[in-house]
């Protein structure tokens, strides 16, 4: 089965087409124009992939609520219940939805199916999944840990299983790119991960803030008379990275902490401090640690990283050999010799999970 893959993100829409097998038959990311996908640009953007030989299509959506705990294929009643989560993620829903439409205006025929970020974490236990929040609060908002990066979790959960062999009974994955999640995988399912109720909570990224005090938020409101639209936009624009050093480009912030520059000295030193610890956290939940997955644009390109990272974590046992980090290119077994903690680098893959989710749903 021959698969479209459209992952609708806030700049681009990113079209791959996937043989059988999963093999990669041709991609192209298509930008927003004023933060919009042209039906005329997307038609031809189709065209030049070749979109119209495609099976069926799969879409990663951002969120699915706690409604669609699983892949499913889109209809009119499916695409109006996408539309009404779009409050639980203003900023990525509607980008979805935008490409679900366009796609299915310049291929009406093709079988659609919806992949959710937020599916791998459906499951957690309720201790992992709640706020300590009233019940009516909780019931009449749907307020919960979501959790996301569901997509790029579950792909490198199965292939890790793959390079081992065997499905790891504690596993951490480390999605490090511009937005970034820790998910704690206890034999192949979620448990905890670091995002929220938004992809706002956890880690420090490339422009949000990560987890920050909620009196600070209310403080700000009040004392600083900051609206509540501006306040958004800091913390998940001008905030991470980006507030600390002035770029969210890990790549900058490594250079110029290496000549000196005391803001991207900072950030680097808040970034691994907040990873180490929540690497801790997810081990916690996990009740200890036997793998360690590195994957997306940072976690896979920055041996840095990952050296820094890992040498924080000595005490769950965790060790990388100097040489095979440094020279990591794609899935890469990176542990030293004798550690107890196996390390990996697996390549973020999302379109060959939601080609996965796309087939299992056609074949039901």
């Amino acid at each position: 089965m021959r698969i479209l893959v459209v992952n609708a993100g806030s700049s681009s829409l990113k079209l791959s087409v996937l043989e059988p097998g999963d093999r990669l038959a041709v991609s192209e990311e298509l930008p927003a124009q004023q933060g919009e996908f042209g039906p005329d640009a997307v038609a031809a953007a189709l065209d030049r992939v070749g979109a119209s030989s495609a099976d069926a299509v799969g879409h990663r959506v951002v969120h699915g609520g706690r409604q669609f705990t699983q892949p499913v294929r889109i209809d009119a009643g499916v695409r109006r219940a996408l539309d009404e989560l779009t409050d639980l993620a203003p900023l990525h829903q509607h980008k979805s939805l935008a490409g679900i439409d366009a796609v299915g205006e310049a291929l009406p025929g093709l079988p659609a199916v919806a992949c959710f970020d937020t599916a791998f974490h459906a499951g957690m236990p309720a201790a992992a999944a709640t706020y300590a929040l009233p019940a009516e609060w909780r019931e009449r908002w749907a307020i919960r840990r979501y959790g996301f990066h569901g997509l790029s979790h579950a792909y490198a959960t199965r292939r890790v299983t793959e390079l081992l062999g065997h499905v790891p009974a504690r596993l951490i994955v480390c999605h490090l790119g511009s937005g970034a999640s820790l998910a704690a995988v206890r034999d192949g399912r979620s448990v905890d991960t670091t995002m929220g109720f938004t992809p706002l909570e956890g880690l420090v990224m490339g422009t949000r803030a990560g987890t920050v005090d909620p009196g600070l938020v209310l403080w700000l409101i009040e004392h600083g008379k900051i609206a509540p639209d501006e306040l958004a936009d800091v913390l998940d624009k001008r905030s991470g990275l980006a507030g600390l050093a002035g770029t969210p480009d890990m790549r900058q912030v490594l250079a110029r902490a290496s000549q000196g520059d005391a803001g991207a000295e900072l950030a680097l030193a808040a970034y691994l401090h907040r990873l180490r610890g929540l690497i801790g956290a997810m081990a916690a939940a996990l009740g200890g640690l036997d793998t360690l997955v590195f994957t997306g644009g940072v976690g896979e390109n920055s041996a840095e990283i990952r050296a820094q990272a890992a040498a924080g974590l000595a005490f769950l046992g965790v060790a990388l050999d100097e040489q095979r980090n440094a020279g990591a290119r794609g899935d890469t077994d990176i542990t030293a010799p004798g550690a107890v903690v196996r390390g990996f680098v697996v390549a973020a893959r999302e379109d060959i999970e939601i080609a996965r989710q796309v087939r299992e749903v056609l074949r039901r």
